[in-house]
């Protein structure tokens, strides 16, 4: 700070409790009023005892006692879906993640068969996710289910498309579209039921005053209203780590519910730049032999997301005895509580290099790997 700067000075009855780069009045208090304030981000994990300031917050100050439990939110959720619900169809937008997973045993539980799932195959799916769905909620747990394969107009509405946003709202419309059309097949079909989490909301839309949209996911914000059908979104208001809690007293298998989080818009944020048949092939063979390698490391279940990015830039190497110019991958592996701050996980330098190199000698246009070792924030855990 220069002679000539001015410290900011805390309002009349409060006294400044903490100062920050770049902030003169971090934290202040008035003790007199019962007032209290901070202007940072205290839950980052970056943030020295930031978890402990927002718990002194919430049980010292206002008095907070936790009344949630999974048994609790169940027997209330349950009974409110069934009284939404009324009798009517219920459809459920079904992706196989933890979330709707969730969403959809719990309305199973409150009004049966009259719960009808949907899953779309937008052709930009890893491996083995559809043969998976089919697996575990048809299969295994009886549901009914249908598959609607529209990979095809996915992938041809995303041509020469290379905005993230742009993709996300092309694929979040045309997912509705798909959907709309199976709905009309399903009778009395009233509701949708949604996955949607608390982070979606908050990264999609100002929940309380004038935060920023950081970037849109195509489940939050409502339905068209040629749609007419109403929307139950009972975990709308729960962190990833909620969900897995309520997700064990359902007794769903664990294999389910420790699966790392999957983009709605699937591998097309990606793939960076313009989505196209032969990336995807890339990324999505690059994706699975990581994930395999993570699995067998014992990895897996210490990572919250772990991920391969198809980066839209080619660099010059050597394959055997040949001069390669081919596409560079980008892992991405994350340590997180709730998905809404994370930090980039220190991965064994041995498995790196196995990661490494079974990715460039097994992908065919693959030459170069990289690990990114940016914390969330301020990068999002997606790259786009």
């Amino acid at each position: 700070m220069s002679h000539g700067d001015e410290v900011k000075k805390a309002p009349a009855g409060f006294k400044v409790t903490a100062r920050a780069d770049g902030s003169d009045i971090s934290a202040m208090e008035n003790t007199e009023l019962g007032l209290y304030a901070l202007q940072f981000h205290p839950e980052v994990h970056h943030t020295e005892r930031g978890t402990r300031m927002l718990e002194n917050f919430a049980r010292g100050i206002c008095g907070y006692k936790e009344r949630w439990t999974p048994s609790s939110f169940l027997s209330e959720s349950v009974a409110e879906i069934k009284k939404q619900a009324g009798g009517k169809t219920v459809i459920c937008g079904l992706s196989g993640g933890v979330d709707s997973s969730v969403a959809a045993v719990l309305a199973h539980r409150a009004i049966g068969n009259k719960l009808r799932c949907i899953f779309v195959d937008t052709g930009l799916l890893r491996h083995g996710d559809r043969e998976r769905m089919k697996a575990v909620f048809q299969d295994k747990f009886g549901y009914s289910l249908k598959i609607a394969d529209a990979s095809g107009l996915f992938l041809s509405r995303l041509k020469g498309v290379t905005s993230p946003e742009r993709k996300r709202k092309i694929i979040g419309h045309t997912f509705i579209e798909v959907f709309d059309k199976e709905a009309k097949k399903i009778r009395d079909a009233a509701f949708l039921l949604q996955g949607t989490l608390y982070p979606d909301v908050i990264e999609s839309v100002s929940v309380n005053g004038p935060s920023a949209v950081i970037k849109s996911h195509h489940n939050v914000g409502g339905l068209p209203k040629k749609m007419k059908m109403g929307l139950i979104e009972p975990l709308r208001f729960f962190f990833k780590d909620e969900v897995r809690e309520l997700g064990r007293s359902l007794k769903i298998p664990e294999p389910v519910l420790m699966q790392h989080p999957f983009p709605g818009p699937g591998l097309a944020i990606r793939v960076l730049g313009e989505v196209t048949p032969d990336r995807l092939k890339i990324l999505r063979e690059a994706d699975r032999l990581m994930r395999e390698e993570i699995q067998s490391a014992g990895w897996y279940s210490r990572i919250w997301q772990a991920f391969c990015v198809l980066l839209p830039v080619r660099s010059v190497g050597v394959m055997g005895d040949e001069r390669s110019y081919e596409y560079t991958i980008a892992l991405r592996c994350v340590s997180s509580v709730d998905g809404m701050t994370a930090d980039w996980s220190k991965l064994p330098h041995d498995l790196l290099h196995k990661l490494s190199s079974r990715i460039v000698s097994e992908v065919r246009g693959v030459n170069r790997v990289v690990y990114d070792i940016t914390s969330k924030p301020p990068a999002t855990i997606e790259w786009e």
